[in-house]
């Protein structure tokens, strides 16, 4: 039996003699749990969004259709001429043919599923896929914690640990499209990663490897924010974990910044969220260990949230849709940051 097809967005049209509606980018975010989809003005201010559980037991198909039927519901309760769609996914993606190579099991049908070629023809404009670690540096770079920064390392801390590099004011991906994954590092202890190798950042700062370390300590299964909320509680145990989560990104940011004279970073994910338990011991091993340039590190806690993936993918899409926009206007620094001066 054929699947059925994503039913495409029906937007209310404008009433006859107003003016015309206006231009809208919009902003995917497929996770393992819920997509989140935004539309944006040609600045990036969100105007609206709206979230759904993601069917990610039923395949590339339903998947898609819950994107597009969310998007629908946004476009139909303003008027608005939908320019472009930018989406962020998990897993390894073919951002310039636009399908997902490598997903993990948590997906089914996923993997090979044709997403910008599914979209673009319930849609009828251009669809553009990224990695959702890409797309989240991207939004954070467009209108989150390091707006307008040139030469940024961003980091998601989430069920596993994602990088990505943005230089010269732009994303950098590398000759295979690799560049910035911090978390395959090796040289971090000798534990066993998810991917198969042993000793990666990952098995330290990721969302699974802080509830692993913590059981291996108490005998206690609790996931990585019952963890964080004993922290908060005191339990030595889980502090120490953490602690050892704050030293490995340290370790991984000072890695980045003698190779690549990289100084700001910005940090996200479910685990970054746990940002009280991160920062001291970031903040320690940075001062114990300055970087050899003798510039000061910036590291940063995301600013956009949950939002950042969709955000980014907006970005993405509102740049190569090849019209003339409108500036960026950055968004002013928060209480999110801190400067660890070395020395």
């Amino acid at each position: 039996m054929t699947a059925p097809q994503p039913r495409p967005p029906r937007p209310r049209p404008p009433a006859p003699g107003s003016p015309p509606a206006p231009e809208v980018f919009a902003g995917v975010d497929i996770g393992g749990t819920t997509t989140q989809v935004v539309l944006c003005t040609p600045e990036l201010d969100v105007v609206d969004s709206h979230e759904v559980p993601t069917p990610a037991a039923e395949g590339g198909t339903a998947m898609v259709g819950a994107a597009l039927d969310a998007l629908g519901l946004l476009l139909a309760r303003a008027p608005a001429r939908l320019r472009a769609v930018g989406v962020g996914a998990a897993g390894l993606v073919d951002a310039r043919a636009g399908r997902v190579l490598v997903a993990s099991d948590s997906f089914h049908a996923w993997a090979g599923f044709e997403v910008t070629a599914t979209m673009e023809a319930a849609l009828g404009v251009p669809v553009f896929l990224d990695n959702d670690v890409n797309a989240f540096l991207r939004g954070e770079v467009a209108r989150g914690a390091v707006a307008g920064e040139r030469h940024v390392l961003g980091m998601t801390l989430g069920t596993g640990v994602g990088g990505a590099l943005w230089l010269d004011g732009a994303l950098y991906e590398g000759p295979n499209g690799a560049a910035g994954e911090t978390g395959h590092i090796p040289g971090f202890g000798d534990l066993p990663c998810t991917c198969g190798g042993r000793g990666h950042l990952e098995t330290l700062a990721s969302g699974r490897s802080i509830a692993a370390r913590y059981g291996e300590r108490t005998g206690l299964d609790r996931s990585a924010r019952a963890v964080a909320e004993a922290a908060g509680r005191g339990d030595p145990d889980a502090l120490a974990v953490y602690e050892a989560a704050g030293a490995a990104v340290a370790r991984a940011i000072l890695i980045t910044a003698g190779m690549l004279d990289v100084t700001t970073f910005v940090i996200g994910g479910g685990v970054g969220g746990a940002w009280t338990l991160l920062e001291p011991s970031i903040r320690a091993a940075l001062t114990a260990e300055p970087p050899v340039s003798g510039h000061p590190l910036r590291v940063v806690r995301a600013g956009l949230g949950t939002a950042a993936v969709a955000v980014g993918a907006a970005s993405r899409a509102r740049t190569e849709s090849r019209e003339p926009l409108t500036p960026l206007r950055p968004l002013s620094e928060g209480t999110n940051s801190a400067t660890f001066k070395s020395g």
